[in-house]
């Protein structure tokens, strides 16, 4: 049995692609998994807030040594991080916002990444994922083509940022089903949801 964390990060609704698909591959593998167990959190309508200089100086601060004020200026995040850690694969809805996240889901990376909690400064001064052992599948959708070889692909900085963000952390498992062209006419985007139907059920079943 495995337990999933699954977030969306649109502040759109009905009309966001990421959560159309990020909802069809959780149904999805519900039904074929019914014994897992799936923690959501709706970032983009209700977003955590960005960190202060109080989360700063409270992340830096042994928990012991903490006043009361920076417990309070922490708490949210280490709810966050407990979240994070609990899960043994994450999925995530994921709009691309010019060619990268939305500041819903940066601000949340900003919160789960902690020094301590989910990664560690070694002594020859390099770093060391704590959350190993885990599969992350992100759900991209994009307004153009942005594969491998198009005229657009180096404008990508969406999946290379979240690639490198949870290797940092110790997940090395990553896929991604990128769902594009979302900008283009009604032929473009039926093409695009059809290969994306098809690459979900792919993955409900080697995932």
């Amino acid at each position: 049995m495995s337990h999933i964390l699954h977030i969306d990060s649109s502040p759109r609704g009905e009309r966001s692609f990421s959560r159309k698909f990020s909802y069809e591959f959780i149904t999805s593998w519900k039904n074929a998994h019914p014994e897992d167990t799936v923690t959501y959190r709706d970032l983009g309508h209700n977003p955590v807030p960005h960190v202060d200089e109080a989360w700063i100086a409270a992340a830096f601060t042994p928990p012991q040594a903490r006043t009361p004020e920076l417990a309070k200026a922490i708490e949210l995040s280490d709810t966050l991080v407990d979240e994070f850690l609990a899960a043994d694969r994450y999925v995530f809805g994921v709009p691309m916002y010019n060619f990268n996240v939305p500041s819903t889901l940066k601000a949340y990376i900003d919160q789960i990444v902690r020094i301590g909690r989910t990664f560690l400064v070694t002594d020859q001064g390099g770093f060391k994922g704590l959350v190993e052992g885990k599969k992350i599948l992100i759900i991209t959708a994009r307004g153009g083509s942005f594969t491998e070889g198009s005229p657009a692909a180096p404008y990508d900085y969406q999946e290379p940022y979240l690639k490198t963000l949870f290797a940092f952390l110790g997940i090395t498992d990553i896929s991604f089903i990128h769902v594009e062209n979302l900008s283009g006419d009604d032929d473009a985007r039926d093409l695009s949801s059809a290969k994306a139907h098809e690459a979900i059920a792919l993955a409900v079943t080697t995932w």
